[in-house]
């Protein structure tokens, strides 16, 4: 089924997810199920009705910021980077690899932690990580297992942790144990060593918790707020550029540009990874950062997907030519599914991915700007040269693999 659907040249990049996700789950009845080991972090019951209206985003935290952020350890703001020891946690993933070769660049003592196959589907090993980076010391082992976490991770002082951890496909239960459960026993450790500053990449969209790695998100961020041992940066993004790409390779061969509604909706001031990644980085060095949550957005006014789509046409030199897709459709996929999953679990994953799509239909995703690389920048650049090596994998919610072409 999965792959006749990703045969279908008009399939909407929203709605593939929705439809493998259906596909899936009908596998998964004719499939022995593997044995999974318990898992060690929290759960979640709640479940709310997804909302249309747009994200609201304050230009700081509502919580009021510490005036004297403690210090347990060394002053992470003054000291040299070269005597900052951090560890990098999700170095592997889409964000993860460009904020460690940042953190590396910066002259940082980097440890990048990761599994003994990683990368998009396990390709990497680590030796071939430590030849991605050159300069950092690389650690195996499971950020979902205190012990290995701080057997391997905290083996040595830290004194930084940067948490770019992200659940792999926004199931239920991967939200809580990555999104939420891993880097907080990353906080936890660094606290019982004595360390001093935390760095979480979150997201924008946890101001509006309708799903359930937003959910998941937004716990560990009041823990870490809560908490008076270490300073922190919370950084919420708002779009990646790599996550507006997904048509790119469609106006590129003729075919129409789908949206949803009238392509008004979701509008977003996407930013650039490296940017990104600087941004994050200087989360350790910039004292006005500590103890802030921070919304992040890139360069220039927020796009609608009807301004991205202009965009492509004209790189291409393509006539515009759309499919226009009710939101109804989306609304009436995850009623079924939700329905199935009444009586049969594995639909219950299916549905949360189809409300992840909904989500970033119809929602706006903008911040405060930061960076210097537009999005039409960006896809020039993706015009000339591709999306060869800068794959998303399980992330893929655009269906963008960066190998294709």
């Amino acid at each position: 089924v999965g792959a006749t659907l990703l045969t279908m040249p008009l399939l909407s990049p929203l709605l593939l997810p929705l439809l493998l996700g259906c596909a899936s789950a009908l596998t998964a009845l004719h499939t022995p199920r593997p044995v999974i080991r318990p898992s060690t972090c929290a759960k979640s019951t709640h479940r709310d009705t997804l909302s249309t209206s747009p994200l609201v985003m304050p230009l700081r935290s509502a919580r009021p910021s510490r005036l004297l952020p403690v210090q347990m350890g060394l002053d992470v703001t003054t000291a040299k980077p070269e005597d900052v020891k951090v560890l990098v946690l999700g170095c592997t993933g889409y964000i993860g690899r460009f904020v460690t070769k940042e953190l590396i660049n910066r002259g940082y003592d980097v440890t990048a932690f990761t599994r003994e196959r990683a990368g998009v589907g396990g390709k990497k090993s680590k030796e071939d990580i430590e030849r991605d980076f050159s300069g950092a010391k690389v650690v195996v082992g499971d950020v979902c297992d205190a012990e290995s976490l701080k057997r391997n991770g905290f083996g040595d002082k830290i004194d930084v942790v940067v948490s770019c951890l992200a659940s792999r496909t926004g199931g239920i239960q991967d939200s809580w144990d990555i999104d939420y459960g891993a880097s907080k026993k990353a906080l936890d450790a660094l606290i019982e060593q004595g360390g001093s500053h935390y760095v979480l990449l979150s997201a924008i969209c946890v101001q509006k918790p309708l799903l359930e790695f937003q959910r998941a998100k937004l716990k560990l961020e009041q823990e870490i707020e809560a908490q008076d041992s270490v300073s922190y940066s919370i950084i919420r993004p708002t779009a990646f550029f790599k996550s507006l790409a997904g048509q790119v390779q469609l106006v590129k061969d003729g075919k129409p540009y789908i949206m949803f509604g009238d392509g008004q909706l979701s509008k977003a001031n996407a930013i650039s990874e490296p940017d990104l990644a600087a941004v994050i980085a200087d989360g350790i060095s910039k004292k006005e950062m500590h103890n802030k949550i921070i919304p992040v957005g890139g360069p220039g006014e927020p796009l609608t997907p009807l301004e991205q789509s202009k965009i492509l046409f004209e790189l291409f030199d393509k006539e515009p030519k759309y499919i226009k897709v009710p939101i109804g459709v989306m609304d009436a996929v995850i009623g079924v599914l939700d329905f199935i999953g009444n009586f049969v679990p594995s639909f219950k994953d299916s549905a949360e991915f189809g409300r992840i799509g909904k989500y970033y239909a119809v929602e706006d995703m903008v911040g405060p700007s930061y960076g210097t690389t537009t999005l039409r920048e960006f896809f020039e650049d993706v015009a000339e040269n591709g999306l060869q090596g800068q794959e998303l994998g399980d992330q893929a919610v655009f269906n963008i693999d960066g190998a294709t072409k």
